[in-house]
């Protein structure tokens, strides 16, 4: 007598368990969550500025800084004789912890100059200018009441001072209240830049206090086109160039820019020589930034939480992070809260109002270095994201118009964008990157 087996059908699919990663991402002021099969995740790629332990507090780190500058005297050593003192400071699109570094330079400026008149003047570059609401939350009442503050416009050709030409051959013009200074200060922040190579320094000056004329100049296509013109690096960067000449033209004399991890703490800081403290600062970042690419067909980023995700504009930065990773013909999907909007005319309705994003790019490449129009290098970047991967963003719904007109799909939220994602990539199962916080990252390739 033969047994005979009896073939019984398994379903597969109710056997296997998946196990499931976890992923936080920074929304506006809160985190946004996803799981993803680890099976399906290619990496998780983070700064290690998020891992960093600083030994000291936030106020330690900044008072060291400040009294062992790199390259320089002390601050407190420039002062003394100084009638008219000026700090450039980042404005409200920038997490500057000016409650803490504010304070600290204006601190070592009165120990030997009492009387000089403190003017902070807010960089504003392109942006709008800050609320009264926004300079409290950054400076606090009591600066807002006691220090005065000016608000840079570049649109303001009376504010301002030409210089000559930079070295691109663009006009150098810049804000009289920080030429005419006796003593040129600025405060900042060290992060990966997508164009810039970092943020601080030099940039506090061009483009933080230049004229439209002046950053427009700068900002031009040639350039951003440039190979040299990416994230993390400095070398060849022909808006670096322009830049380091205008900050030592405006005559900016001290620096204080820090380093801040994913919380907006401060975990390093360094202060002194407009340039040489700088790229003490880039090093340091470089270190901590730069991670390997784990290219994949999915690629899920956000531009930093707030105050860096407060409209489409900014968030072009995170987007760039994810271009670095994202196999050709992906999907990126960044989430971005953008209470703010598009965060710019021009550049809203550029995609609104053309008919293809290949229409955008050959009409910018064919502008000249002197006939950049507002809002173009931002155009210019998203365009060619664009033009090479399917963009969905993940925002309020309100916003849902602004980001269809300008040809992006959206989504409510990470789920969402993840099904609409794997529904436009040939995969069966494509393989997801995630990049939590796309403007920390430099993404080596």
């Amino acid at each position: 007598m033969y047994l005979v087996p009896i073939m019984v059908p398994i379903n597969l699919e109710k056997e296997v368990n998946f196990i499931m990663k976890q992923i936080k991402f920074p929304f506006g002021s809160r985190e946004l969550e996803l799981e993803v099969e680890e099976d399906q995740l290619n990496g998780i790629l983070l700064s290690q500025a998020h891992k960093f332990e600083a030994e000291k507090s936030e106020i330690e780190i900044v008072k060291e800084a400040v009294e062992n500058p790199i390259a320089s005297k002390r601050l407190s050593e420039l002062a003394p004789g100084k009638k008219e003192i000026v700090i450039i400071s980042s404005d409200h699109t920038r997490p500057v912890p000016s409650h803490i570094t504010m304070p600290i330079l204006i601190e070592e400026i009165r120990r030997t100059a009492p009387e000089a008149e403190i003017t902070i003047l807010v960089a504003t570059g392109f942006h709008r200018a800050s609320t009264e609401a926004e300079l409290k939350d950054k400076y606090g009442e009591e600066i807002v009441k006691t220090v005065n503050i000016e608000m840079h416009n570049s649109r303001d050709q009376s504010q301002m001072v030409n210089l000559g030409q930079l070295p691109s051959g663009g006009d150098m013009i810049l804000n009289k209240t920080a030429v005419d200074a006796d003593l040129l200060v600025a405060e900042g922040f060290i992060e990966p830049h997508f164009f810039a190579g970092f943020s601080g320094g030099r940039k506090s000056v061009l483009p933080g206090v230049a004229s439209k004329t002046t950053v427009l100049a700068n900002h031009c296509a040639e350039f951003i086109d440039s190979a040299n013109a990416r994230t993390g690096n400095l070398e060849g960067n022909p808006m670096h160039q322009d830049m380091l000449y205008a900050a030592k033209a405006a005559g900016l004399a001290f620096i204080l820019n820090v380093v801040i991890d994913a919380d907006k703490k401060v975990i390093n800081a360094f202060a002194g020589h407009r340039e040489k403290a700088h790229l003490k600062g880039t090093e340091f970042v470089d270190s901590l930034a730069g991670v390997d690419a784990k290219p994949a067909d999915i690629v899920i980023t956000s531009n930093g939480g707030y105050p860096l995700d407060q409209n489409i504009y900014q968030s072009v930065k995170g987007m760039t992070a994810a271009e670095a990773a994202c196999k050709e013909g992906g999907v990126i999907i960044i989430a971005a809260e953008c209470s703010d909007g598009h965060g710019g005319e021009e550049f809203y309705r550029t995609f609104r109002d053309t008919e293809s994003v290949q229409q955008i790019m050959d009409q910018i490449l064919a502008r000249g270095r002197k006939e950049t129009v507002p809002d173009q290098w931002e155009t210019q970047i998203l365009a060619r994201i664009m033009l090479k991967f399917k963009v969905i963003m993940v925002t309020d719904p309100a916003k849902r118009k602004i980001v269809e007109n300008m040809g992006m799909d959206w989504a409510e939220d990470l789920d969402q964008a993840v099904e609409k994602a794997e529904s436009l990539v040939e995969s069966k199962k494509p393989s997801i990157t995630a990049i939590p916080d796309g403007v920390s990252v430099i993404i080596r390739k």
